[in-house]
């Protein structure tokens, strides 16, 4: 019980530290006069990810791919059964934004190019399975040239997130930026130590571990963001997160990892990789083929049904 409780401890200066980084960051960035469209994009938009890039960055340095991989798949999963269920339970989501209509596609391919790279055994013929280097750099080639195009399409139409930047002194953001850092770092690193020490204690596996207390965790500030987002009837912010995230999560976040020390796949891990295709697939389908384009309330309860389901399959193999 003390390593559960230590583990969940962890989460509170991971969050917090990811909270305190990106609103500096972005003060900071505006005294440097560097364009709003960018800051979204960049410091903002990829700041609910921080939690679980940092807690990748420190399995990939302990090599335990079980975390490393389970964190990003769980995450991924979650965003869209659980958030995105949560969310048009709320609010129904209805897109209108027609760059969403790509992310969509593109967070679909991400979850294919997961196991693509990782099945060397069955598609090469290989003695064992993993994410190597060379996939990984391929990763961060695709988060390249989705960076680069969001970027254009923003300037060219205009950033339309819900933005707002606190003004501070350069001095007090640059030390509030430092005390983020050090607390992401310091979350993270308990995270990623008392979840080994939580499995072997209680009998799960580290995988599950990282699927569901880890990946849940992680994800928390793209679940507030996109409750808020669906409580303000902003509906392209509450998906537009959840996409991005999972993007940013396969191609930038697994892709670093991989760089820092391959992942290795197990056998049970291709069967989260499947449910996560089929979640970005059964997103896909609900928007492209649904009325309206939306996510009603309905569906949003069936997703999070399927998440519970998923849950239970996952405790029961």
């Amino acid at each position: 019980m003390l390593n559960l409780l230590l583990l969940l401890i962890g989460f509170l200066p991971l969050i917090y530290g990811a909270n305190l980084l990106v609103d500096n960051a972005s003060s900071l960035a505006k005294r440097l006069n560097i364009p709003a469209i960018v800051i979204g994009l960049t410091i903002v938009g990829f700041g609910t990810s921080t939690p679980e890039m940092v807690v990748n960055i420190f399995a990939a340095i302990d090599k335990n791919s079980n975390i490393a991989l389970g964190n990003i798949i769980g995450s991924n999963i979650f965003n869209i059964l659980g958030i995105l269920g949560i969310s048009a339970m709320i609010y129904p989501i209805v897109v209108k934004k027609n760059t969403t209509w790509i992310e969509i596609p593109l967070c679909l391919l991400s979850a294919i190019v997961v196991i693509v790279v990782a099945n060397d055994i069955i598609i090469d013929r290989a003695d064992s399975s993993q994410i190597s280097r060379i996939d990984g750099l391929i990763m961060l080639l695709f988060f390249a040239i989705f960076l680069v195009y969001n970027i254009t399409l923003s300037f060219k139409e205009g950033y339309e997130g819900d933005m707002e930047i606190k003004s501070r002194s350069s001095w007090l953001a640059v030390i509030l930026i430092i005390t983020g850092l050090a607390l992401l770092v310091a979350g993270g690193r308990i995270i990623v130590v008392y979840a080994v020490k939580v499995a072997s204690t209680i009998g799960l596996s580290e995988r599950v571990i990282a699927l569901t207390i880890i990946s849940i965790g992680t994800s928390l500030p793209e679940l507030a963001t996109s409750v808020v987002a669906a409580r303000k009837k902003n509906a392209d912010i509450a998906i537009g997160n959840i996409v991005g995230s999972n993007i940013f999560n396969v191609f930038f976040i697994l892709g670093l990892t991989a760089v820092i020390n391959p992942v290795s796949l197990l056998p049970l891990s291709n069967f989260d990789i499947l449910v996560n295709i089929a979640t970005s697939l059964l997103l896909f389908i609900v928007i492209f083929t649904g009325r309206g384009k939306s996510i009603n309330r309905f569906e949003g309860f069936l997703f999070l049904l399927f998440f519970v389901a998923y849950l239970v399959v996952l405790l029961a193999l």
